[in-house]
């Protein structure tokens, strides 16, 4: 498996504060790299020293097999780049706007089927200026993907996107990916991490603290949780009796954190539950979550 990115016992310091802290991890050729991390946890420096941005004090970083801090032209033809933030001339039209950022690339896609792609094929003449945080968003990704990149770096690209305008950008993301496009993401939104990421790391106070893909994160999580109103007239020690777990009433509500036994304990209850009548209501089986993972990982749920 070809690796598009390696990166190898990175540090990054700024005066006595470790931003980056012997981080080590590959990107594949052809997929979706999630770095996940609450704000200050060191991924918008590691993204940076990617792109080429930042010196490194410790460490090799190897993008597209070169040295980012001597990229050459060649190379950042084949980057494509969607900050955090940009700033563009307000004058300007859409069309302007991306046209320019296509010359400067070899082979550049077509301005109107990019357009297309971001959902703002409508505001082609539209002055940059007059448009909405959403749409300025759709604009930056938008010159993200006009080179035709071979690695793509996606800093936060749906912050401002209204949920069905986040849940169409997916599909455009997973598209790149299928033509080929390899894919470092980074974003707060846990459900967009799970759906497009084939795999991710965590990161906290600089360093990886969790990675692999979202199912082996959650699976490694194991406990599922069974909860339901607990019924009239029955004691919780009658539960545990009849199921062989350990059950809890809050709220009136009786719940059970399993892992290995869920199968059997689901069982019994529901076999009780039908042969004496006892209605399980509000009954519901919750599995556990990336945004879980993200939280046990970094430590945010303690």
């Amino acid at each position: 498996m070809t690796n598009v990115i390696e990166v190898s016992n990175l540090t990054k310091k700024f005066g006595k504060l470790v931003a980056v802290d012997n981080v080590s991890f590959a990107v594949h050729e052809g997929e979706i790299f999630g770095l996940l991390g609450e704000n200050g946890a060191g991924k918008t420096t590691t993204i940076e020293i990617l792109e080429g941005f930042q010196k490194a004090n410790q460490g090799s970083v190897s993008v597209l097999g070169a040295d980012p801090r001597h990229g050459h032209r060649d190379w950042r033809d084949r980057i494509g780049l969607v900050l955090q933030e940009s700033d563009f001339d307000p004058l300007h039209t859409v069309n302007e706007t991306l046209r320019l950022f296509a010359s400067f690339f070899s082979r550049p896609r077509d301005v109107a089927e990019t357009l297309e792609m971001v959902g703002l094929a409508d505001k082609a003449n539209e002055r940059v200026g007059r448009l909405s945080g959403g749409q300025k968003r759709r604009v930056d990704v938008a010159l993200g993907i006009i080179g035709h990149p071979d690695l793509l770096f996606l800093d936060e690209p749906t912050t401002g996107f209204d949920p069905v305008a986040r849940r169409e950008f997916w599909t455009v993301i997973e598209g790149l990916r299928e033509t080929g496009t390899s894919i470092v993401l980074t974003t707060h939104y846990m459900e967009e991490a799970e759906r497009l990421c084939d795999r991710l790391a965590i990161m906290s106070k600089g360093q990886i603290v969790a990675e692999g893909t979202s199912a082996s994160l959650i699976g490694a999580l194991g406990a599922t949780t069974i909860r339901f109103e607990l019924p009239s007239g029955v004691e919780v020690p009658t539960l545990c009796s009849i199921t062989g777990a350990e059950f809890t009433v809050h709220d009136n509500m009786a719940s059970v954190l399993l892992g290995n036994s869920l199968p059997e304990v689901l069982l019994r209850l529901l076999t009780w539950s039908q042969s004496t009548g006892t209605a399980l209501n509000g009954f519901e089986v919750v599995r556990p979550t990336l945004n879980d993972v993200f939280l046990g990982a970094t430590g945010s749920d303690e």
